[in-house]
This record gives C-alpha cells, sequence and structure tokens, in this order.
C-alpha cells in the first residue's frame, strides 16, 4: 500500500515537474505576427470555454445532487422537455460558432503569411518608407542557409535581423520538404524544392531565439536547429561586418558540397554569394547542364 501510495504521488506531481521547465515561447511571443498568432488562441479558448466549464461544472453537480445516497432529491420520471433549455443548450453554441467563423476568417487574412506587414506592433504603424529585410531561405539535409541578397552574404545556422524593422523571408528545399519555424517570430511555413513559400515577420525585443525544422525530414532532422538573433541598428551592423569579413565565396560549387547532407553543422559563413544562386536552387539547376524548372514551364512558342 505504501508503494501505491508513493506511485500515485509521483505520479501526480510528475507533469508539474515536466512543464516548470517548459519556456512556453508560444504563449509569450517577441514578435508581433506570433502575438497576434497568440493572442488568436486565447480567444478561441476562451469563446469555446463559455460552454465547456459550465458543463463541468453541471456534470459534477448533477452527480452530486442525484448520488444515490441523496433520497431529497425529486425524481422526475415524466419530464422530457423544456424550450428554455433547448433554446440555451441551441443557440450558445450557434452564437460560438458564428463569432469563432467571424474571428478565423479576419485572422486568416490578416495573418496570411504571404501578406506584407501593415504594422510593426499593435501601437506602432509601419512607416511608408521602410523598407524590408530580405532573406533567402534554403532548407538542406540538415542545416539552413540564409542569403541576404541586400549585403551579398550567406550564413548555414545563424539568422539575424534587426528590431522592428519588418523581415520578409522567401524559402524553398533542396530536396525534402521541411518547415520553417522560429516560435517566437511567426507561425512555421514549409519548404518545398521547386516551390518558393514567403513570411512576413517582425521581432519586437532583442534576444537570442531557436529557429527549427518542424517537419520530419530524416536521420539529421533532431539537429536541424539555428539561431534567431534580433539585434538593435548597431548591433545587426556589426553582425553584417562581421560576415563580411568573413572571406569566401558561396558559388554554385561551393553549393553543391553545402547541399551534401550532414547532421549537427555548426555555424558557417561566406562574405560573398553569387547573386544568382537561389534563383538556380529554386528552379533545382544549380548543377551545370541543368535544364531549369522556369525554362521547362514557359509556354511553347508556335
Amino acid at each position: 500500500m505504501r508503494h501505491d501510495k508513493i506511485l500515485k504521488i509521483l505520479l501526480g506531481i510528475g507533469p508539474v515537474l515536466m512543464l516548470g521547465g517548459c519556456d512556453a515561447v508560444l504563449l509569450n511571443p517577441s514578435g508581433d505576427v506570433a502575438l497576434q498568432q497568440r493572442n488568436l488562441i486565447y480567444t478561441a479558448t476562451g469563446l469555446m470555454l463559455i460552454v465547456i466549464l459550465p458543463v463541468i461544472v453541471a456534470t459534477i453537480l448533477f452527480a452530486w445532487r442525484y448520488r444515490a445516497a441523496n433520497r431529497k432529491a425529486r425524481y422526475d420520471a415524466d419530464w422530457d422537455h423544456s424550450t428554455r433549455l433547448e433554446l440555451v443548450i441551441w443557440s450558445v453554441p450557434l452564437l460560438i460558432i458564428i463569432a469563432l467563423g467571424s474571428i478565423t476568417w479576419v485572422s486568416t487574412h490578416l495573418l496570411d503569411p504571404y501578406r506584407p506587414l501593415s504594422r510593426i506592433s499593435a501601437d506602432k504603424p509601419l512607416a511608408a518608407h521602410v523598407e524590408p529585410l530580405t532573406v533567402e531561405v534554403v532548407a538542406l539535409d540538415w542545416k539552413w542557409l540564409f542569403i541576404y541578397p541586400e549585403y551579398g552574404f550567406a550564413t548555414v545556422n545563424e539568422l539575424a535581423a534587426p528590431v522592428d524593422r519588418p523581415i520578409r523571408f522567401k524559402i524553398t528545399a533542396s530536396s525534402v520538404m521541411n518547415s520553417f519555424f522560429i516560435p517566437a517570430l511567426a507561425g512555421q511555413i514549409y519548404a518545398m524544392p521547386g516551390m518558393q513559400t514567403m513570411l512576413h515577420a517582425v521581432i519586437n525585443a532583442p534576444g537570442e531565439y531557436e529557429g527549427m525544422s518542424a517537419n520530419y525530414s530524416g536521420a539529421g532532422f533532431s539537429g536541424m536547429h539555428f539561431r534567431f538573433h534580433g539585434l538593435d541598428q548597431a548591433g545587426f551592423d556589426a553582425w553584417v561586418e562581421k560576415n563580411s569579413a568573413a572571406g569566401g565565396v558561396l558559388d554554385r560549387a561551393g553549393y553543391l558540397d553545402l547541399e551534401r547532407p550532414s547532421e549537427n553543422d555548426p555555424v558557417r559563413r561566406w562574405a560573398a554569394v553569387d547573386p544568382d544562386l537561389y534563383r538556380l536552387i529554386l528552379n533545382r539547376c544549380v548543377r551545370p547542364g541543368t535544364t531549369c524548372m522556369s525554362d521547362l514551364m514557359q509556354p511553347m512558342e508556335k
């Protein structure tokens, strides 16, 4: 009996201890897009709890009131209908469904990852002259390549952006499908070979954040992580200078070598990158002599 009690105690406190080590970054994000998604989760959960909580309370009260030992509880065997009760049972869920449907429809358009940002945060609109930072993302086996066309350099497994500047990610993959995900920044979006997906986001607080693949892609998937740095403008300028001084050029031959599967890769940097490399990766024609997909899809001349 004593062992059984100990086991029950451990089963009770085990989940609490495990949850105590969680960062819960999804519920405390640092990017405006992720914050709006968090608020949407809160709103949807609150609306659903309007039904769930009363049902749980009513179940407990009914079980207690109409227990076999309670002789004072009235038993009405002939009761079978109440118009007022039916109105409550059907109208409340219907109103919740209408509210959830409306919120989901609006949020789906506002939080479309392809939609350019219209604000930096809830109290800071996007200035008309601000241009987004473009980052070209390539999911490799099993590492992430980031190309900064504005600055002409590339990195592996390290990403950075200035605080409060919109970011425009162009995302593709080299072989199998992956999922680009920085929980503190925005929701995940798939990276697929021969296709380009996009994500618009902004980081509102400086810090170091975890990035990952959220889609299983083979043996090295568990090590497919990277660091995303949210920096002030001076810190970002210093990071750009660090990469520009790294030396080396990522050309087509260098990319073909990088493309080979490898696990738990360290951060790597190239001071220069072939300006046409991302287009060649997207169209699957980096290797010389390969016909680009964009050429294959050209309409045939009559």
